[in-house]
């Protein structure tokens, strides 16, 4: 494969069917996702050697706060030990951690950890790798629209001045490109409220394989087929025939 061309700058990835992976194993759901920690692991290494510029990972949804308590706790305990120990991994690798989502109900505990790994990474040139957390597309799209409505009333905006492109500078990813590919993993077919915003001209990726079993070869036939695809944005296809 040609990893030198048509690289895509951003991918953005579900990574679903942990609980799943270990059911199907007869295993506790804790043991799917210290598996999908160590997938993490090896697909932001293979994604920056590959040229990838922005991962963008849904860690925990909004949504995620309705499951067991245990597992929520089992959840938090995994972020907590990847701020201790996977952080400092992240900054000798030269690669920017970035977290979006909404700090509460996340304990203020693991909130000022993860305020302070992101400042530890800011200046760091590689890939930036950039994990949702407590994060909800339309959740997003809310709190842009109350930030642009707190502009206009301190008159730091003029109403008739919002545009596609201003709004995107009150989303959580202001700054990032929009993702140029979705890969979800264990072959469910739907957002589930992930990026609904930037994902709008994105590549749709899906594959039945578990995230536990996402491998850096998966990733890279993710990105073959998106550059076998012609993204138009609208316009006509290069290809298409012409009438006269």
């Amino acid at each position: 494969m040609n990893f030198t061309r048509d690289i895509p700058q951003h991918i953005a990835i579900i990574m679903d069917g942990n609980g799943r992976w270990a059911k199907e194993r007869h295993l506790p759901r804790a043991v799917g996702h210290r598996e999908g920690i160590q997938r993490v692991r090896e697909i932001v290494r293979a994604a920056g050697q590959m040229g990838v510029k922005v991962l963008t990972l849904f860690a925990f949804s909004h949504e995620n706060w309705q499951r067991p308590r245990t597992e929520i706790a089992m959840l938090m305990k995994a972020l907590d030990h990847f701020l201790d120990y996977e952080v400092r991994q992240l900054h000798e690798s030269n690669i920017r951690l970035l977290i979006i989502g909404r700090d509460d109900p996340i304990p203020k505990r693991l909130v000022t950890k993860m305020q302070a790994a992101q400042a530890k990474t800011a200046a760091n040139t590689g890939l930036t790798l950039v994990l949702a957390i407590n994060y909800g597309g339309r959740q997003e799209i809310i709190d842009a629209a109350k930030d642009f409505a707190r502009d206009v009333q301190a008159n730091r905006a003029q109403l008739n001045s919002l545009d596609e492109q201003s709004m995107s500078r009150y989303l959580y990813t202001r700054g990032l490109p929009d993702p140029d590919i979705l890969i979800r993993t264990s072959g469910e077919q739907r957002l589930s409220n992930y990026l609904l915003w930037q994902l709008s001209y994105a590549e749709f990726y899906f594959l039945k394989k578990y995230w536990p079993e996402f491998k850096t070869e998966d990733l890279a036939q993710a990105i073959k087929a998106y550059q076998a695809r012609e993204r138009r944005y609208g316009q006509i296809s290069d290809h298409a025939e012409t009438a006269d």
